[in-house]
């Protein structure tokens, strides 16, 4: 097969995964960067060898030598850029989230099915090792039907600044930024199923907290600490309509002992932990058993997962094969993310009838 070129859209943090990756895959070309930071662009165009330099993405996006694009912006050009890339004829692999809204997902959908395209939604988590291992142990019913997940993303000081923490751009805080990972590899495994109601809450207590001294964290080139529009925390309930439940919290910052990742499922006949490390829960004998996987790594390897679903997107732009984490689930993120925030806002049960989101009273 030929080699794939590839345009790289916004040279920040998350690029440099999407590079490296794209770097050892055997089948892909890094050809183009753009960033609206033309010294940036430049630079990363040195380390990754790239050939061209781009400004603007519209200029990228009219390059005939492109082939397919890595998005990697801020969300609220998610949509408008992916949108003009499938236009173009490119195939797309969009940083989570897809978008910030329900109405621009469904946007982003109709150009899929009418240009036939590829669009990969970049939820990483999928591609880890570890959640391919339980998803085997799960699909061959092992743990039974499973019916409670939890998901927890906690940072007890860790709010970015800059874009993150900027609401017209970001779309949301913690909810949007690193709930979106926790909740949707939950959601994946547990077979992707149909929301029926959410319960949502949000809160905005403690801010940024960055008179605090002594703790390091990471913070965005544009960090501002005056600029704070996002929530510090969000939980929710989540219900589906084959009757399970997901329950959620993230949090930016929080007066919480120490930071913490929670991935836990709950069947009939065993349960699975991913994170904070990897283990099956089972019973033999009439015994309980806490089963420990003899795997490389007992959590998420960040780097490993994003070559897994770079080496994907790479295969789905050659064979035409659909990604494992389609625009459709995308679509049903959002839904989830934005009935979280509609819920907590109004302070309401939010509601939802087929494809159609009804909001009704408590």
């Amino acid at each position: 097969m030929e080699k794939l070129n590839i345009g790289v859209i916004g040279a920040g943090s998350i690029s440099e995964h999407h590079l490296l990756s794209y770097q050892k895959n055997a089948q892909a070309t890094i050809y183009a960067i753009c960033d609206l930071n033309e010294a940036r662009a430049q630079a990363k165009a040195a380390k990754y060898g790239a050939t061209k330099v781009y400004t603007d993405y519209h200029e990228l996006l009219a390059d005939p030598d492109v082939d397919a694009v890595s998005i990697c912006t801020w969300n609220n050009t998610h949509a408008e850029i992916s949108i003009a890339a499938l236009r173009a004829g490119k195939n797309v692999l969009v940083e989570k989230p897809l978008c910030r809204t329900v109405e621009e997902a469904l946007k982003v959908q109709q150009a899929v099915r009418e240009t036939g395209n590829i669009l990969q939604v970049g939820f990483v988590r999928r591609y880890d090792a570890n959640a391919q291992l339980m998803r085997q142990f799960i699909e061959s019913g092992d743990l039974g039907e499973i019916y409670y997940a939890k998901a927890s993303s906690i940072r007890r000081l860790g709010n970015p600044g800059g874009w993150f923490a900027d609401q017209d751009r970001s779309g949301g805080g913690p909810l949007i930024d690193i709930g979106v990972h926790v909740i949707d590899l939950c959601w994946y495994l547990m077979g992707r199923p149909k929301v029926a109601s959410i319960t949502g809450n949000t809160y905005r207590k403690v801010g940024n907290r960055s008179n605090v001294k002594n703790l390091s964290f990471y913070k965005a080139a544009d960090y501002d600490a005056s600029k704070n529009t996002v929530e510090d925390m969000a939980n929710a309930v989540i219900r589906f309509e084959n009757g399970a439940s997901l329950l959620v919290d993230v949090s930016f910052t929080l007066h919480a002992k120490q930071d913490e990742t929670v991935v836990k499922l709950f069947g009939e006949k065993g349960g699975v932990e991913l994170e904070p490390a990897v283990t099956i829960v089972a019973e033999k004998h009439n015994t309980i058993l806490n089963v420990v996987p003899q795997t490389d790594h007992k959590s998420l390897n960040v780097t490993a997962a994003f070559q897994n679903e770079i080496n994907h997107f790479v295969e789905c732009c050659q064979t035409g094969n659909a990604p494992l984490s389609p625009v459709e689930d995308g679509l049903e993120i959002m839904k989830i993310l934005c009935g979280i925030y509609e819920s907590a806002e109004k302070g309401i049960e939010i509601r939802f009838d087929g494809s159609r989101q009804e909001v009704v009273s408590q």
